[in-house]
């Protein structure tokens, strides 16, 4: 039977990570996978959610199942985080799952058995796993302008040209914030823009959130989105723990759908339904340490001032590889860096300079250019801007 299997395409920053470790060079730098890593250049445990854990340790009794769709207080919680009470709580449902992409897959299951769904819209670029999913799952689509290689900004006119040609039924991808590869974000107004177009084409917007927190803050980096909230009838929103809690491990995400408050109850009993299907029961360490958090307000104050620490650090890290790029190729070229947000940015480097960077110089990065700019130390940015200098 298993000889029929045809080998699958390997994950390229999978396979980047591998060439990283077997590379012995010294001065080797690993900016593909994207984790978080502090000054030393380790992924540390918040101390927010260390402290939770131990409170959990203390009461827990019981490792019993929580329910098919995890655990309501901890999605509402992650609800009114994401959400700020920008629409009304009788129209949300709710599905704990494994991680972000976890999250993902779950709802466009849902949409998915709706039976009506036309073209799902993906940013070109974007996380390569949104399509890959797109494929498993049987389901179309199409790509959208997002992202100028030039500017290394969004080209809005391009996006909105492309975009106009969505039908009814269909489903726009956007990322929440913090766009992963590129780093690149909307602006308010042009969420305000994109959810006019929303509201007359009709079309499904679905939101990937991954870095609330990563950009400008925990409250404006979704702004754009409490925007599109407020004004269409139906969304949903993939909601990923993993980086701003530091829980990569402990795959914690949430599932939300908005809908009409009548279509409520059985929109969430199809979750509960694909939940059991999927995986049955969600993990829960992670979430009950995350609820814990957000239930305590010392633990969620302290959380908030580390998730804090954490952004200033990128924001700092992006000024001084920007001011360094600026130096070392005596232009502007780079100048976009230190205003991209979250802990990617896009270099508009060729994949045949990034094969220079990693022969020559142990820097790796994935083939496409897009440095996890997290996971920088501030003693090697001379020598990554030095490299690139020297590779254009």
């Amino acid at each position: 039977m298993f000889e029929q299997l045809k080998s699958q395409p390997s994950d390229k920053i999978m396979e980047l990570m591998s060439q990283y470790a077997e590379d012995t060079r010294t001065n080797k730098l690993d900016l593909g996978v994207g984790v978080y890593k502090n000054a030393v250049g380790a992924t540390p445990i918040m101390k927010a959610v260390k402290k939770s854990e131990e409170v959990l340790h203390k009461l827990q009794d019981s490792k019993s199942y929580v329910g098919l769709i995890g655990s309501i207080e901890f999605s509402r919680n992650i609800g009114e985080l994401v959400l700020n009470n920008s629409v009304d709580k009788k129209r949300l449902s709710y599905a704990q799952a494994p991680g972000g992409t976890g999250a993902l897959h779950q709802l466009l299951l849902l949409a998915r058995a709706t039976k009506s769904v036309g073209n799902v819209w993906v940013s070109n670029p974007s996380w390569p796993n949104h399509q890959a999913i797109l494929t498993h799952l049987g389901m179309n689509s199409s790509s959208y302008y997002y992202f100028d290689e030039i500017t290394c900004e969004v080209n809005f006119d391009r996006m909105v040209h492309d975009l106009n040609n969505m039908k009814e039924n269909d489903i726009l991808l956007l990322h929440g914030c913090c766009h992963n590869p590129t780093g690149a974000n909307l602006s308010l107004e042009q969420w305000v823009d994109l959810t006019q177009l929303i509201q007359e084409k009709n079309v499904l917007p679905f939101i990937d959130l991954a870095y609330q927190g990563f950009g400008d803050g925990l409250n404006e980096d979704v702004e754009g989105l409490n925007y599109l909230i407020k004004n269409v009838e139906e969304a949903m929103i993939a909601v990923s723990c993993s980086k701003n809690f530091g829980v990569y491990r402990d795959r914690v995400g949430v599932a939300i759908v908005v809908s009409e408050a009548s279509k409520k109850s059985v929109v969430q009993d199809n979750l509960k339904s694909l939940n059991r299907l999927t995986f049955s029961f969600p993990p829960d360490h992670g979430a009950a340490v995350v609820n814990q958090i957000l239930e305590d307000n010392t633990l969620k104050l302290l959380w908030k001032e580390e998730l804090e620490e954490m952004r200033m650090n990128m924001l700092d890290l992006r000024e001084r590889l920007s001011s360094e790029l600026h130096r070392e190729t005596k232009s502007d070229r780079f100048s976009f860096v230190s205003a991209h947000r979250g802990m990617f940015s896009k270099l508009g480097l060729t994949s045949e300079q990034v094969e220079f960077l990693r022969k020559d110089y142990g820097i790796y990065m994935v083939s496409d250019s897009r440095i996890n700019v997290a996971g920088l130390r501030k003693d090697v940015i001379n020598y990554l801007a030095s490299a690139i200098a020297n590779v254009i």
